[in-house]
């Protein structure tokens, strides 16, 4: 036996490492826009939110940060257009499908190497925000996705659409109100 025994090709991707919650995070967040009410896609709890459609659109948009993160190296804050509101559960979920795609791609073309690379956000000349890829991915990606994620399932609370468990069954599942 050598000193530098060979990797075996089953190992794990340190991507794979890294990030292997990210599948189940995006069928939570599946599950949650399935449940979509369309007919109150204009509700909003108080004056100052959102409505539930630019919510959920805001939810299903998420992926694109990761995308933005691991193919460029800054984005200018503010520069994003506001999206228009998807108001049906069908065209909330082919958006959320299409984002999460183009996200696995995006993760299966790059390297660790690539991920410890610098991305920033900048407001003009100012810079509101840097750090290494990989870093990112989780905070303006997956930790972003998860605080709106649950913002829009006190939302579904409110308007006493069943709320579906993130990471187990949730007290409507459980009360037989999943719907499904």
């Amino acid at each position: 036996m050598t000193a530098h025994a060979a990797v075996s090709t089953d190992a794990p991707r340190i991507l794979d490492l890294l990030y292997s919650d990210f599948e189940g995070e995006h069928a939570a967040t599946r599950r949650l826009l399935e449940r979509f009410p369309d007919s109150r896609h204009d509700w909003r709890p108080h004056e100052h939110s959102r409505t539930i459609a630019e919510l959920a659109t805001h939810v299903a948009d998420i992926p694109t940060r990761a995308v933005s993160i691991l193919t460029t190296s800054e984005m200018e804050a503010g520069a994003r257009k506001p999206l228009a509101p998807l108001t049906t559960a069908a065209a909330l979920l082919a958006a959320h499908d299409a984002n999460v795609a183009a996200q696995k791609a995006a993760l299966a073309n790059v390297d660790l190497a690539a991920l410890s690379g610098e991305w920033k956000v900048r407001r003009g000349d100012q810079i509101v925000m840097r750090g290494p890829k990989y870093l990112l991915l989780r905070t303006v990606m997956m930790s972003h996705l998860v605080h709106h994620r649950a913002q829009l399932g006190v939302y579904y609370r409110l308007l006493g659409v069943p709320v579906p468990g993130m990471y187990g069954p949730s007290a409507d599942d459980l009360a037989g109100r999943g719907g499904g």
